[in-house]
């Protein structure tokens, strides 16, 4: 996206996200969840929708809570449906409940998410694409890739004459072999 480090820096909506979290290496469940739901929502969508309902979303999925979004049942998903500070598309609302679940089972198979991710790293774009796949709902290709390079583990994020990646270097990403690669 190397594109993004022309228009993001200065951009009221995306200069922090391009400057402190595009590219950076996350653990935490609930950011990994957050980043996927957002990932997926985006399809369709320019990133500025997305960052713009950011709020919305977080307060409208519990703040990213996967054991309370994998407990959606049809209240939710009809809350969901009629909730105009998200993006209001029946597939992409029983991904994330889907998704959700899905990283919840990942606790007992392999301690989390992340180390779900770390198990698989490194490996090629296209087979990850598989994996997600096979094991989430609404993840082809693009929504991969970009989920992924988000977190540090698929290079991209950013041009190397981006003024970012001296941060990201630092922040060692599992594609430089840092922490989970």
């Amino acid at each position: 996206m190397s594109a993004y480090c022309d228009i993001a820096p200065g951009h009221p909506v995306h200069a922090h996200y391009h400057a402190r979290e595009y590219g950076f290496p996350q653990r935490a469940e609930r950011e990994l969840f957050e980043r996927l739901l957002l990932e997926i929502n985006q399809a369709g969508l320019s990133w500025e929708t997305i960052l713009r309902k950011r709020e919305g979303f977080r307060r409208a999925y519990h703040g990213f809570d996967v054991d309370a979004v994998a407990a959606y049942g049809e209240a939710d998903i009809a809350r969901l449906l009629g909730d105009a500070g998200i993006i209001r598309n029946r597939l992409k609302v029983l991904a994330a409940i889907h998704n959700a679940a899905v990283i919840r089972g990942l606790r007992d198979s392999h301690g989390g998410f992340a180390q779900w991710l770390d198990a698989h790293h490194p490996r090629p774009k296209a087979d990850w694409v598989k994996l997600f796949k096979k094991t989430f709902r609404f993840t082809g290709g693009e929504i991969t890739g970009e989920f992924l390079m988000s977190l540090g583990y698929l290079p991209g994020a950013h041009r190397d004459d981006c003024p970012v990646m001296a941060d990201i270097r630092a922040a060692a990403p599992p594609w430089l072999g840092g922490a989970g690669g």
